[in-house]
């Protein structure tokens, strides 16, 4: 069957959907959607604060610690390479359990991993603020890691499981939002929190949020039991731990000679980890989901390409605009601010969107936006002017959001209710591991044109010549991810559709 691009040019039936036939047409069929667990609108609410509010927490410590770090190398007498351990380590050790946890929320509970993870990123930050050297405020980061794992492996999760299909677009959204305040405040608050205060006051700032959060989710009592009757797979664990931490610290090393000794490790250790889960009873990962689920595996390679080709566009701006336009570091942050705001802004916007529109439309708008805005900013002088780099940015920021909302929903749509969280979890890995791969990307660039030397100003040509060959790069990588994010297949049924007509249609009749 011929699938439609736009859903009201939809053919007039679908095949049942049917996990035992290997048919393409019947795989990239949408199916039902798992019900919402029964709760009351309050518990609604109560999740949906309690996650927006644990969302916001992990990027606005991650941005605003990069504020500080200057301030803690003087306090302690540390090292540049020293002090970039303090926020990698939070990252790799997401990153790494990230999916491990998702697979012990399906088992044990959702809600009860999301209330550990709150503790103990809670807990974590309040002993970051009273490290008394550089190793023990990484030992802490590494805790805090842990915690915000078990947060991000659930939070998406629980949105799913408790809102109807029809409204899951929409929160998704305003989750998506609050991730994006996070980064686009982090660098302010921080910077104003550690000048009258001192660094260890953004670790401060954490604990009443955290509590905040965690209020709202005790509140919360629905009944989500896990799949306890199903073990846990440590030793599947172990190896996509090993597989995963050789990966994305690899990367972060390119283009040094050692990287390419932990991608091969990487390497190895993924041919393991599948041959591992393949023959496993419960696996970590069901590698069936990609196998099988187009739409899963497809919406997680979007996804990954969109963050591959993307995160580093702060980074290389803020080069140009600062080497090559000559801004000082407050007023280049001050032009990229831009884009955070405005992906905040329409996230919630794009979310609802995607509950009346199929999500891979939407989602495949927002990376050609991206894809252009790309293309834009490798074209790139001294002379253009703040305002055109600025309109750009707005542009991007509208891609991204248009993007990243529905490509969610259409990832949490297309599995069952017992695979919410190892799918929230792969839906965060390939955020971390396409934000190194860009900035491995661009850090190989940059080693090519400009080489291991400080940029003083007879290399401002080749900073130039490098910020062009990354956007090209960047914008080629964006267009071929439109592809995979339109092939995804469609996740509305012909069911949904009708039913959104007549609530529409309702909905007017009362007005």
């Amino acid at each position: 069957m011929k699938q439609a691009l736009f859903p009201l040019s939809r053919p007039h039936s679908y095949p049942p959907y049917n996990t035992e036939k290997k048919d393409l047409t019947i795989m990239n069929s949408p199916k039902p959607p798992s019900p919402a667990i029964e709760c009351s609108s309050m518990e609604r609410k109560c999740v949906l604060i309690a996650a927006t509010i644990a969302s916001f927490l992990s990027p606005y410590i991650a941005s605003s610690i990069n504020i500080a770090l200057p301030l803690i190398g003087r306090e302690f007498g540390a090292n540049a390479v020293l002090l970039g351990w303090i926020p990698t380590t939070y990252l790799l050790t997401s990153a790494v359990l990230l999916i491990p946890f998702g697979r012990l929320a399906d088992l044990y509970g959702m809600r009860k991993i999301f209330i550990y993870g709150i503790g103990v990123y809670t807990g974590a930050a309040c002993l970051c603020a009273f490290a008394r050297s550089v190793p023990m405020l990484i030992g802490c980061q590494m805790l805090a890691g842990v915690g915000g794992a078990m947060i991000y492996a659930t939070a998406v999760a629980l949105l799913t499981a408790v809102f109807p299909a029809n409204e899951r677009g929409r929160v998704l959204g305003i989750n998506v939002s609050a991730v994006y305040i996070g980064l686009s405040t982090g660098p302010f608050l921080g910077g104003v929190l550690a000048e009258t205060f001192g660094w260890r006051s953004i670790f401060f700032s954490i604990v009443p949020v955290g509590a905040c959060a965690a209020f709202f989710a005790v509140m919360l009592k629905i009944e989500d039991t896990g799949l306890k009757k199903e073990k846990f797979d440590s030793v599947g664990a172990l190896i996509y731990g090993f597989m995963l931490f050789s990966l994305i610290y690899g990367l972060s090393l390119v283009p040094e000679q050692t990287a390419y000794a932990f991608l091969a490790a990487g390497f190895a250790g993924f041919l393991g980890f599948v041959f591992w889960e393949m023959k496993a009873a419960s696996p970590v990962i069901n590698l069936r989901l990609f196998r099988d689920n187009h739409t899963f595996a497809l919406s997680n390679l979007a996804a990954l390409i969109n963050y591959s080709a993307t995160a580093a566009v702060a980074f290389l701006l803020s080069l140009f605009l600062q080497f090559n336009k000559g801004l000082s570091p407050l007023a280049a942050g001050s032009v990229l601010v831009a884009q955070p705001v405005v992906m905040a802004l329409f996230s919630p916007f794009a979310g609802k969107l995607s509950d009346r529109v199929e999500p891979r439309v939407v989602a495949s708008v927002g990376m050609g936006l991206a894809a252009v805005c790309l293309l834009a900013f490798s074209f790139l002088t001294e002379e253009t002017p703040l305002r055109n780099i600025m309109a750009i940015l707005m542009v991007l920021g509208l891609g991204f959001a248009l993007f990243s909302s529905p490509n969610t929903n259409a990832i949490m749509s297309s599995v069952e209710r017992r695979y919410y969280g190892v799918a929230s979890g792969t839906m965060g890995t390939m955020r971390l591991i396409g934000q190194m791969l860009s900035m491995g990307l661009s850090m190989m660039i940059f080693s090519i044109f400009i080489g291991r030397v400080e940029i003083t100003a007879e290399y401002h040509s080749e900073l130039l010549t490098s910020v062009h060959t990354a956007f090209s790069l960047f914008s080629v990588l964006c267009f071929i991810g439109v592809f995979a994010s339109l092939g995804r297949g469609r996740v509305r049924r012909e069911e949904d559709f009708e039913e959104d007509v007549e609530r529409m249609c309702r909905e007017k009749t009362l007005r």
